[in-house]
């Protein structure tokens, strides 16, 4: 399928490589149209507006945020074309300062543990793969692969892993849906259980039907989800460099799923 719109991209302003003025250049190599900025727990203060735009290239501006339900694993909603609020600004600003104590918590864990200085500072936006890029990049570290850092070091229960607290899955719909025009389940079967992060849709208004899976899945369950919860199909490469359009909408997908959110 010919990418249209990828509605899942990464800037520096989280922890992507590429600036937002480096997004028009990125989408027509790849040959996208729309591209949606969906930066983790933050907006984009270049984007004043829910769509630009941006020479030549539509830019949706979007969200990930990382939330929490009542019971079971955390999971990622995003939020497309946002009007900010100021309860979601201020929730926001609430994250960036934990999430920067949490950043300088790994930073300090992982130069312990290995003995060098990676020459990194806390801030806000700051993320693993940051941490990550930069040990690989230090010529003393051991390491020269972001994966592996992340399997050793910062993963998920790694010696040098830090919890950072995050939204409440009921608050996070709330705030998103009196910011965003659609908010939808990013990844599904990147959870450890899909099936119960899909049941959360029956509260929303999309499920990110399209994803560059590193494995195959069984479209089927997401396929279900559509059709039982009536939501939007949305999609997008969840790129953090340059390289976009491995998974997106079609021109007629990318039409209903902007109709629905009214950009």
């Amino acid at each position: 399928m010919s990418v249209f719109a990828d509605l899942h991209v990464h800037t520096t302003n989280s922890d992507g490589e590429m600036r937002l003025s480096e997004v028009p250049e990125a989408a027509r190599d790849a040959g996208v149209s729309v591209v949606a900025v969906t930066d983790h727990d933050r907006l984009h203060p270049e984007l004043p507006t829910p769509v630009t735009a941006f020479e030549g290239v539509t830019v949706v501006h979007g969200i990930e945020l990382r939330v929490e339900p009542a019971s079971g694993e955390r999971v990622d909603l995003l939020g497309y074309g946002v009007t900010p609020t100021p309860d979601l600004v201020d929730e926001l600003d609430r994250i960036q300062a934990d999430r920067k104590e949490r950043g300088r918590r790994i930073i300090e864990n992982v130069e312990d543990r290995l003995g060098i200085d990676l020459g990194l500072e806390a801030r806000e936006g700051l993320g693993r793969p940051h941490v990550a890029r930069a040990v690989a990049d230090h010529s003393e570290s051991g390491y020269d692969a972001v994966g592996d850092v992340f399997d050793d070091l910062i993963g998920d229960g790694g010696p040098c892993y830090v919890a950072r607290d995050v939204t409440s899955f009921e608050r996070g719909v709330e705030l998103l849906s009196d910011a965003c025009g659609l908010v939808g389940l990013a990844h599904p079967y990147r959870y450890d259980d899909p099936e119960a992060a899909l049941e959360l849709t029956r509260h929303l208004d999309a499920v990110e039907r399209y994803y560059p899976y590193e494995e195959e899945v069984d479209p089927r369950p997401v396929e279900r989800a559509i059709a039982d919860h009536d939501l939007i199909p949305t999609g997008g490469s969840d790129a953090h460099d340059d390289t976009l359009g491995r998974a997106g909408l079609s021109k007629p997908e990318y039409r209903h799923f902007r109709s629905s959110v009214n950009l």
